[in-house]
């Protein structure tokens, strides 16, 4: 039995507030300009479901620098809206005014104030785990149970489509380029990358030790990776112009797919793990309560000690859902298990969340190997940085 003080945990869903900080460095001379545009930014915000509040802060420092707080009933309502077109648009007429942003993304563990004593939101015995609390107490936002205990390590994702027929030949040019220096700066360090396909959906999964966003930039800017970059342009779907920093900014906005959830055992990684992706293409609003699902699953799955889900992160924008897991023997041993449906009626209903499960719900252990097959993400290239000397 793992216990809470080994086990390594992130989540989007223990339907605790969130606090979104946002930092904003502004060009000079467009303060006029971009307090219209928070205006105009705060009355659509307001209206988005999940919203509380927001305040608008100026440095007495350096003028320059601003800062918005917005707190949200929970960070699921949170993502869905920053992750929607509709976002994208809004944000749109700030990058005209503001040089530099960076967003930080908060639980609110603990309240304290004037009206009364410090309002703890854990004991010493409560769950680190996420709690899968019902509607009403998602609907208050409430306060995160327990701290959670960290790696380190940071994960995100970036998911984009090729043109079908182009496959073969963004596969190749993926699993052949050379890697970027991993260490960023003094502080922050690439850990891990892993690239896995499905049809023509690629998704990229990286780890980070430090800043995610520092290291983010960081790869934009070496040398081989905008080489391979250059070269995926004439079979991407969407197209992008990479020196056009409008175009750069859209196109990653839209790629990104964060990270959810993660658990792990906290035993550390171990060369007897091996790295698997399941691709969960959601019917349309489904995509939260499936990635959902997943999570709640992987929570037990890595309390058992007979379990080969050694660690477990989940993805999700929108309706797009990839889960990664590092396993331990063969994936398809306990396939319920690794496919998220082990126990109870939990086929019946991931069958009724996936859009790709035409062919009703897998029972027998037959069905269920077969479905995991088809879920099975391809992995192209799997690299793990160098040890620091």
């Amino acid at each position: 039995m793992t216990t809470l003080s080994e086990r390594i945990s992130q989540s989007a869903f223990d339907d605790s507030r969130l606090r979104v900080v946002l930092l904003l460095d502004l060009y000079d001379g467009a303060q006029n300009q971009f307090l219209e545009v928070y205006e105009d930014l705060h009355k659509q915000v307001s209206s988005v479901p999940g919203h509380i509040r927001d305040e608008l802060c100026q440095s007495i420092e350096n003028p320059s620098q601003w800062l918005i707080t917005s707190e949200w009933e929970s960070a699921p309502r949170f993502l869905a809206w920053v992750n929607s077109e509709e976002h994208v648009a809004s944000v749109q007429p700030l990058h005209g005014c503001v040089r530099d942003t960076r967003s930080l993304r908060f639980s609110v563990l603990r309240e304290t104030g004037r009206d009364g004593p410090a309002t703890a939101a854990f004991s010493p015995g409560a769950s680190a785990g996420p709690a899968f609390a019902d509607g009403h107490e998602r609907s208050r936002g409430r306060l995160q149970v327990a701290p959670r205990r960290g790696d380190g390590v940071v994960r995100h994702a970036l998911t984009f489509t090729v043109k079908p027929g182009s496959e073969a030949a963004v596969a190749e040019l993926l699993s052949g380029y050379a890697s970027p220096e991993a260490q960023v700066d003094e502080h922050t360090r690439l850990r891990r990358t892993s690239l896995f396909m499905h049809g023509n959906r690629v998704v990229r999964a990286m780890e980070v030790e430090g800043d995610l966003l520092a290291a983010l930039r960081h790869v934009a800017l070496q040398p081989e990776v905008r080489a391979l970059e250059e070269a995926i342009n004439p079979y991407l779907e969407q197209d992008r112009d990479l020196s056009d920093p409008g175009s750069a900014r859209t196109f990653f906005t839209r790629a990104a797919l964060p990270a959810v959830h993660h658990v792990a055992a906290g035993g550390g990684e171990s060369p007897q793990l091996a790295r698997h992706a399941l691709f969960y293409p959601a019917k349309k609003g489904c995509g939260t309560e499936l990635a959902r699902l997943l999570a709640a699953q992987d929570e037990a799955a890595v309390d058992d000690a007979a379990s080969p889900i050694e660690a477990s992160t989940v993805f999700q924008r929108d309706d797009v859902v990839v889960r990664l897991l590092d396993l331990r023997g063969p994936h398809d041993a306990r396939p319920a298990l690794t496919l998220g449906v082990e126990g109870g009626h939990k086929a019946a209903v991931l069958a009724r969340l996936l859009d790709s499960a035409k062919d009703g719900v897998p029972t027998t252990h037959q069905e269920i190997s077969r479905f995991l097959e088809r879920s099975e993400m391809r992995l192209i290239t799997d690299r793990r940085s160098p040890d620091r000397a």
